[in-house]
């Protein structure tokens, strides 16, 4: 036994490496060997736990923090982590259970402390938004805001819309602007979320478009709050128009610090061409993300948290699918936790809400792929995984011909899977400045439907860190 716990500790310390270079997939390998050797070390279970979440497999990362505790109640880093993937997932009260338990065995902890303070803060918040909610028909934001009167200053010297219409030279300036790290005015930002809630509030569900033969689309995956590698892809593959048309499929904000510039951009946009430009929702449109991965402090810092607040009105608006040409669906996440779900059944879904636990719409925003056949547990802990068979059956009883989603990052920037039936493209190269990874978007032409890949790497962008206004619970460090 000793010869394997040495051996073990070998392959720990190997994953350790790993770790500290950030190289999570093979830390994930070597605690997991470590683990077959000695299946009884809390501490294995606890590191393996912190790799799982900074790969953002937080159902992974819980069922390690939870067998860590097993092994041993005492292990006060299992509590901690089991507190990170409970936050992740949005499980305030469950992380407050174990942040209290932290603070009770060690009351001079002050990292402990505030932590449970913090997050004792947020519970407290959802019961009081809850009341309010169940108290009286929500209001909009927008019914409290005088637009029209907002002044706007004579110092300010930057874009304005013109005669309140956002046009070409508007979003040139407005980007140069942003490039620059100057903040639009807020008659101006606000302007924009108003008509673009309009804009998306009469969209369908499922967005239906045809591209004609010579026609080409551009699909682009997650930017998350990357502006600059943003800015790229234009550079690189031309400024939306009506002749150059965009699909921009979720998770436009969160963890890169320049959400705002690229969520106000592409709501630009899609004010310029309405017709040409094309917004879906990702799992990071909604309110339990951008509580903990830095839009809602984002914007509250830039902004105000009424802002905020209309942000998130407008995001649930945003469609949550689209088809081509009859043949190609597209959305953030992925297929359905059960068989049999049809075209319609998507264009039925009430869409304006914060995304339930479960369902379609969680579906469409949540689920991963998998190689093996069949359907398993997300390693996110929300949604499932579906397997080539699933994907199979799912298009032939819709007649369609493939599926392409984002929401995983990719070493290339792409990936191709289920023989060719469910394409993933990922557009934030470099994620979160620490993943190496290529960018990728896809063309698309009417003629023959076939993706075609363009990947590309990341732009320097100016010091600000990734994650800079994420909630502190989020901003992990302990080893």
């Amino acid at each position: 036994m000793a010869e394997g716990g040495n051996d073990a500790e070998l392959l720990k310390e190997k994953a350790n490496k790993f770790f500290k270079d950030k190289d999570y997939e093979n830390a994930i390998k070597y605690y997991s060997e470590a683990l077959e050797l000695n299946p009884s070390n809390a501490i294995y279970y606890s590191n393996r736990s912190l790799a799982y979440l900074r790969t953002e497999c937080y159902g992974y990362a819980l069922a390690d923090a939870t067998k860590a505790l097993e092994i041993d109640k005492n292990y006060i880093k299992g509590y901690y982590r089991r507190a990170t993937s409970n936050m992740a997932l949005g499980k305030f009260k469950a992380a407050l259970k174990d942040y209290e338990t932290v603070v009770r065995v060690r009351p001079n902890d002050k990292d402990a402390k505030m932590k449970y303070q913090e997050c004792n803060k947020i519970v407290k918040q959802k019961a009081f938004e809850r009341a309010i909610a169940s108290d009286e028909i929500k209001k909009s934001v927008v019914d409290s805001l005088d637009i029209e009167n907002m002044t706007i200053e004579d110092d300010y010297v930057g874009p304005k819309l013109e005669d309140g219409n956002v046009t070409v030279k508007f979003m040139e300036e407005m980007m140069e602007w942003f490039k620059d790290q100057k903040k639009l005015h807020r008659k101006c930002a606000y302007q924009i979320l108003v008509q673009v809630k309009d804009l998306l509030a009469k969209l369908p569900s499922l967005v239906e478009i045809t591209l004609k033969e010579t026609e080409k689309i551009t699909i682009c995956g997650d930017t998350h709050g990357q502006f600059y590698d943003l800015l790229n892809i234009f550079k690189l593959n031309g400024l939306p128009s009506e002749s150059n048309p965009y699909l921009f499929n979720g998770d436009f904000v969160d963890r890169g610090s320049f959400s705002v510039e690229v969520i106000l951009t592409l709501f630009g946009f899609k004010l310029l061409y309405p017709n040409d430009f094309h917004l879906l929702r990702g799992n990071h449109e909604t309110d339990n993300m951008n509580q903990m991965y830095g839009f809602e402090g984002e914007v509250k810092a830039k902004y105000t948290a009424q802002m905020f607040q209309l942000f998130s009105e407008v995001f649930q608006w945003l469609p949550l699918a689209q088809c081509i040409n009859n043949k190609v669906l597209i959305m953030h996440g992925g297929l359905f936790s059960e068989d049999g779900i049809t075209l319609d059944d998507l264009r039925k879904i009430e869409r304006n809400r914060q995304p339930p636990d479960s369902g379609p719409m969680c579906d469409l925003l949540w689920s991963d792929p998998q190689p093996q056949s069949g359907r398993s547990i997300s390693k996110r802990g929300v949604s499932c995984q579906f397997g080539p068979d699933v994907t199979e059956r799912f298009l032939e009883q819709n007649k369609l011909d493939y599926i392409v989603r984002s929401h995983e990052v990719k070493a290339e920037g792409y990936e191709v899977t289920h023989s060719g039936k469910c394409v993933t493209v990922f557009s934030a190269p470099n994620y979160c400045d620490q993943m190496g990874n290529k960018g990728a978007y896809i063309h698309l032409r009417g003629a023959d439907l076939k993706p075609e890949f363009h990947q590309f790497t990341a732009v320097p962008h100016p010091n600000v860190k990734p994650m800079a206004y994420a909630n502190t619970l989020m901003q992990l460090g302990m080893m």
